[in-house]
């Protein structure tokens, strides 16, 4: 059920999406779906909490195992992009239907994405301290960062020039970069080549 109502939010709005439309997407009557589900609002709610609950245990594994600060922010772009090139439809529905979204659930997730925002920002903060870093500003470097993930769901599709790890490790390239990480070793070093 969460996965029809899913696929029907991606396709046509919160909105216009009817619990009718979703019982007719899981072959029960609409009126049949309130034995399992309050609302569609409790659908969305628990679509988009998972969501972001999902993207903050995928942090924490990525930054677990390395004290390396370099190592950590590329483990947590990885994670970032691999889940949004994998999970488009709940990365859509995520960013698109915040306004959808009644209280207290809204804040919920707001308070979710302001942790995940945070644990970036801290990472650069973290890496600046320790000159590993050189940015004017870890806020503006962790949402440029963030933001290239979350666009990777509108364009990505399997089958195309990069696989998701592929993909991912260039990201993680051009992460560092943004974050004012330096190369070691010259020009001659191949990209993605930090120590």
């Amino acid at each position: 059920m969460r996965q029809a109502a899913l696929r029907l939010f991606a396709a046509q709005g919160y909105r216009s999406t009817t619990m009718a439309d979703i019982g007719a997407a899981v072959g029960i009557r609409g009126p049949s779906l309130y034995k399992h589900v309050a609302s569609k609002h409790e659908l969305l709610a628990e679509i988009m909490i998972g969501t972001m609950e999902h993207l903050i245990a995928d942090n924490i594994v990525a930054v677990s195992g390395t004290d390396d600060v370099r190592e950590q922010l590329r483990r947590s772009v990885e994670a970032h992009i691999r889940y949004h090139a994998r999970h488009r439809l709940e990365a859509f529905v995520g960013n698109r239907e915040i306004g959808s979204l009644d209280q207290p659930d809204q804040d919920r997730v707001l308070a979710r994405r302001s942790d995940y925002e945070r644990r970036f920002r801290e990472l650069i903060e973290q890496g600046v301290a320790q000159g590993a870093f050189h940015v004017q500003s870890a806020r503006i470097a962790s949402y440029s960062i963030l933001d290239m993930g979350i666009g990777v769901a509108s364009w990505f599709h399997e089958g195309g020039e990069f696989s998701v790890d592929q993909l991912a490790y260039q990201y993680g390239d051009i992460a560092l970069r943004i974050a004012g990480a330096r190369l070691h070793g010259g020009t001659g070093e191949e990209p993605g080549s930090l120590r």
